[in-house]
């Protein structure tokens, strides 16, 4: 069985080793990997990775009238690696797949849901917890407060990255779901939630958010970690996003996903092979060096950026709140009423 992960990068030497160790602990066997404008080392790191035989790097540099990541889905359409996939997930360097049932690998998920041909995996997002400075250590060991199971609101927490079947079913890759679905194939599709349960028909063609208000969780979430450190959120802000300019990253992007009411450490049953696969990656010189040159660069530019005021504005708004309050269901509910109908509210 062939496990495919697609993923788009820019400047992220700092990070992508530690998802790289923990995708090959939870049983991905291959990676596709598109590169756009870095100037922290990332493309080097890639092309290391490449010739090490532990990814496919495509330089994948704008400008593009789409963005970046959109560029990279259509080629990835194209690629001999997507057709011989058997599964297919298109995830980002912030996402990790946390799967809770057998031995947490993708084939005891599978295993639990011999039946699904498509697993929607629902963002957990994983707060800042008033870590300041950026540290060289691994994010899924640094922030482990998170959401609850049950999150109101915003709706976006309730979004989500699909597993699936490539089967032809569907004949385009998409952000959060595969596109273009195969009309005559539609009446074999199995969704299933994380939790096990069978989704309605409206998944199988439109749909990129779990059903509200329900525990989505039970075999399989992807940790979100949106936010990471307030400094290297600084950074990302000035990296701006893959489909939109860096003014989209705000207070209320930070708001929205800034969750700590939990402690959520079930991603560590795979600490002690992700930590093997790292230290092997880190045994290279080449690629021990492009790390630490990473991490110095991302150090760096948070210093570069203090020297202008609206990116200290911006680090003393981050340094002045809180994490943020969970919603009850009935003050999700005073939203929810003016959204009656709306595209996008996940209800269900």
């Amino acid at each position: 069985m062939r496990f495919l992960a697609i993923l788009t990068v820019r400047n992220e030497a700092a990070f992508l080793l530690e998802w790289l160790a923990h995708h090959k602990a939870c049983g991905f066997t291959d990676f596709l990997v598109f590169s756009n404008d870095c100037t922290d080392g990332t493309d080097l790191m890639l092309d290391r990775l490449a010739e090490l035989g532990v990814l496919t790097h495509i330089r994948n540099d704008g400008p593009h009238d789409e963005g970046p990541q959109w560029a990279a889905l259509k080629a990835a359409d194209k690629h001999p690696l997507k057709k011989a996939a058997d599964w297919v997930l298109f995830f980002d360097v912030d996402e990790f797949v946390n799967i809770h049932t057998g031995d947490g690998t993708l084939p005891a998920l599978l295993a639990a849901l011999p039946h699904a041909t498509a697993i929607p995996l629902t963002w957990r997002f994983f707060g800042n917890a008033g870590v300041i400075g950026f540290d060289d250590r691994p994010v899924t060991e640094v922030f482990t407060r998170a959401a609850p199971a049950l999150l109101y609101w915003p709706w976006r927490g309730a979004m989500f990255k699909t597993l699936f079947r490539n089967d032809g079913a569907y004949r385009k890759l998409g952000v959060h779901r595969p596109r273009n679905p195969d009309p005559e194939r539609m009446a074999a599709q199995v969704w299933v939630d994380g939790s096990g349960r069978t989704l309605p028909p409206d998944y199988h063609r439109n749909r990129i958010i779990s059903p509200l208000g329900r525990d989505n969780f039970g075999l399989v979430q992807m940790n979100h970690y949106a936010l990471g450190a307030m400094e290297s959120y600084i950074v990302k802000c000035d990296r701006g996003r893959a489909n939109r300019d860096a003014s989209s990253f705000d207070m209320g992007y930070w708001v929205e996903r800034n969750f700590c009411d939990v402690e959520d450490r079930s991603i560590e049953r795979l600490s002690p092979a992700r930590a093997a696969h790292l230290a092997a990656f880190k045994a290279d010189p080449a690629l021990r060096s492009l790390h630490e040159a990473g991490v110095a660069w991302r150090k760096a530019r948070f210093l570069e950026l203090m020297q202008d005021m609206d990116w200290r504005s911006l680090f003393g708004r981050l340094l002045l709140s809180r994490p943020a309050r969970c919603l009850t269901e009935a003050e999700a509910r005073l939203i929810w009423q003016h959204g009656q109908g709306a595209v996008g509210t996940g209800a269900a």
